[in-house]
């Protein structure tokens, strides 16, 4: 009779979920007896046993829960199974020496033993101050090593070949040294032509290779009823048999809505610990016999997948901080073909189909993604048919738009496009505000790229929609959006017409408050700019740095020193040329010549042809005593034309070459 596990709350869990088993839940482990039986079998008998096979099949739980299990403490000497990643290693402060690979290996066989004191071991040296164990006959028992997850001794960084080399020469040679040593690596199939070079040494000649495959029918029926044993609940018939099918069917949809169903011969273990946890978790307390209604009514099998693809994305997504709509939509776009298949593509040097190779990576750690080479490149494609239906699932047109407004801030123009073109697909037919939502994220996107006629179009359109929808932040918001294009362009007139046109709709929209102090202020009316600017800082809860900025930049060049360097000292962190031009006439207005000699200097090296940073800077020397040097600062500032001088600061440049003069 099995023993369920029992999860932090103290309720049973028959099933694993995602994890692997470990050693403990033996008794749970259902599916495998055949392949466990044989690898034990194997690996006392061989000197190298590859198990292979395609990510999630299973090979870490076949190894802990059935492999294990079945081998004889009296007739084999077993070393806790390892890894050899060398990132826990590698991330120790202080630093340990020494190859980390060999570190990991050690630390996993010694788990007690300090880390300093592996440092400089080399396997044979561990292996040989190991006592001897002896069978009953007084002979020599073997000694069984496992690697899981051997693909980190083939592949990784580059900077770290070398110590990956190490280890596999510190592993044969210690199979060299040690008659009894039986070496067994577990590793996806696609790194099986890495290890061919090394088979021979590692096994002495003694080599077998083992490939694990899906579950089949049968198997995986039992890996879904036995662990019931000892629950008190049990599948009538046909129930688990209508699960375990549900898994094997996978509907085909293509680009033009017609769908084909494919009957699969196996089942994926990783998908099949995912429905039964689910299944079990949302079955009434109290039940015992699972029946076929049961099944009908809480086994969703697309739900279930759709949950646990949701899941992954969202772990990747915070790993890597690529949002989920990014990844999904990429995965919709890269790895589903219009016909609704699978579709492989190959990893870069630093991007996979225009995405980091940490997301294809993490995706493939999270079993969404499998990978294999081919050629000496790497492919990707979807783990499993079964998927493509919860990677097309669309979420909520919200969460592409809250997604595509981050990408907007992140200055990331192509994903916020795709993003905001995904939100209208996922809203179907009626969604006017989503509509309009995308076309405010579209115009920021075209203003950003340049393209001023497809920007102000989109900004009208949206403002249109708004208005119909009696929507007023959004017309303010689409408004600001034209003002901010315009002001852009230089068009200040026309970028203060469309502001005030925002404010009259929202009042108090801090934006357009903000857009319109700049505009103001480059139509050479700093006092009237000044006054939005008060409004805007008084309007925010936390000041925005743009608007302090700015305020500090019009107080200095009004001469209110000590209320501008209030300003400015709150922004340094978010300085440009222009401010740090502002704070250095601020500090020779208040003789703090020293500092202020310095800040110009900054400033005029960071942008020396902008025509408000060369009008401060001429005013600094003149403060300072240098007529010569804010004579010359003048006159290039009245030709400068990124940005030209406002009316109010070309007034003051003509005064200083009057006065020099």
């Amino acid at each position: 009779m099995t023993t369920a596990t029992r999860g932090g709350d103290g309720t049973i869990r028959p099933y694993v979920g995602l994890r692997p088993y470990d050693r403990s839940e033996h008794a749970l482990f259902f599916g495998r007896e055949r392949e466990a039986r044989d690898i034990a079998t194997i690996w006392q008998a061989t000197g190298l046993t590859v198990l292979f096979g395609a990510s999630g099949v299973g090979k870490t739980s076949l190894l802990h829960a059935g492999v294990l299990p079945r081998v004889e403490p009296e007739r084999a000497d077993v070393l806790p199974i390892a890894r050899v990643s060398p990132r826990g290693i590698t991330s120790l402060r202080p630093k340990v020496t020494g190859n980390p690979y060999v570190l990991a290996l050690l630390s996993a066989w010694a788990p007690d033993r300090p880390l300093p004191a592996l440092a400089g071991m080399t396997v044979s040296d561990f292996l040989a101050e190991r006592p001897e164990r002896l069978d009953r006959y007084g002979d020599p028992v073997p000694v069984l090593v496992a690697v899981d997850q051997a693909e980190e001794l083939f592949g990784g960084p580059l900077d770290r070949e070398e110590e990956r080399r190490g280890l596999l020469r510190q592993l044969a040679r210690a199979v060299e040294e040690h008659d009894g040593l039986h070496l067994l690596l577990s590793l996806r199939e696609e790194y099986l032509a890495s290890v061919l070079p090394h088979e021979r040494p590692l096994g002495r000649g003694s080599r077998a290779r083992f490939q694990l495959p899906p579950l089949t029918r049968a198997a995986a029926l039992d890996a879904t009823t036995r662990p019931l044993e000892g629950t008190g609940r049990f599948f009538a018939p046909g129930a688990a048999e209508r699960l375990v099918d549900d898994l094997r069917t996978v509907p085909i949809s293509n680009d033009e809505g017609q769908t084909t169903t494919l009957t699969l011969n196996t089942v994926e273990p990783v998908q099949l610990q995912v429905v039964c946890s689910a299944l079990w978790e949302s079955l009434p307390s109290g039940l015992r016999e699972i029946s076929v209604e049961h099944v009908n009514l809480h086994v969703n099998v697309d739900r279930f997948l759709t949950g646990f693809c949701d899941r992954m994305l969202a772990r990747v997504s915070a790993e890597s901080g690529v949002t989920s709509s990014e990844i999904r939509s990429w995965l919709r776009r890269t790895f589903v073909t219009e016909h609704g298949t699978r579709n492989t593509v190959y990893e870069g040097l630093h991007e996979t189909a225009g995405m980091p190779n940490a997301v294809a990576k993490g995706l493939e750690d999270s079993h969404i993604l499998r990978g294999e080479h081919r050629l000496g490149i790497r492919w990707y494609e979807l783990q499993h048919d079964r998927l493509i239906g919860s990677v097309r699932q669309s979420r909520h047109p919200a969460a592409y738009l809250g997604d595509a407004r981050l990408a907007l801030a992140r200055h990331n123009w192509e994903t916020a496009r795709g993003l905001a073109e995904e939100a209208v697909r996922a809203s179907g037919s009626g969604e006017t505000w989503v509509s309009a939502e995308a076309l405010l994220i579209l115009g920021e996107v075209a203003a950003a790229e340049g393209e001023a006629e497809t920007a102000l179009s989109r900004f009208e359109e949206a403002a249109g929609m708004f208005a119909t929808l009696q929507r007023f932040n959004g017309v303010a918001s689409a408004l600001t959006g034209e003002g901010r294009l315009w002001l852009s362009q230089g068009h200040h007139d026309k970028a203060v017409e469309r502001l005030r046109a925002a404010l009259s709709w929202v009042p108090n929209d801090l934006p357009a408050h903000l857009a319109l102090g700049q505009a103001l202020w480059h139509l050479g009316q700093p006092r009237a700019a000044l006054a939005l600017l008060n409004g805007a800082v008084a309007l925010a809860d936390e000041p925005p740095a743009e608007a302090l900025a700015l305020r500090g930049e019009i107080l200095a060049d009004l001469g209110k020193a000590a209320e501008a360097l209030r300003d400015l000292d709150l922004v340094r962190r978010h300085q440009r040329p222009g401010t740090i031009a502002a704070r250095a006439l601020a500090l020779a207005l208040e003789q703090r010549f020293d500092a202020a000699r310095q800040e110009i200097l900054d400033a005029l090296a960071d942008e020396s042809d902008s025509g408000p940073v060369l009008v401060r800077a001429a005013r600094v020397h003149a403060l300072l005593g240098g007529a010569a040097a804010s004579e010359g600062l003048a006159s290039r500032a009245l030709g400068a034309v990124t940005p030209g001088l406002p009316p109010h600061l070309r007034k003051q440049a003509e005064e200083l070459l009057r006065r020099t003069a």
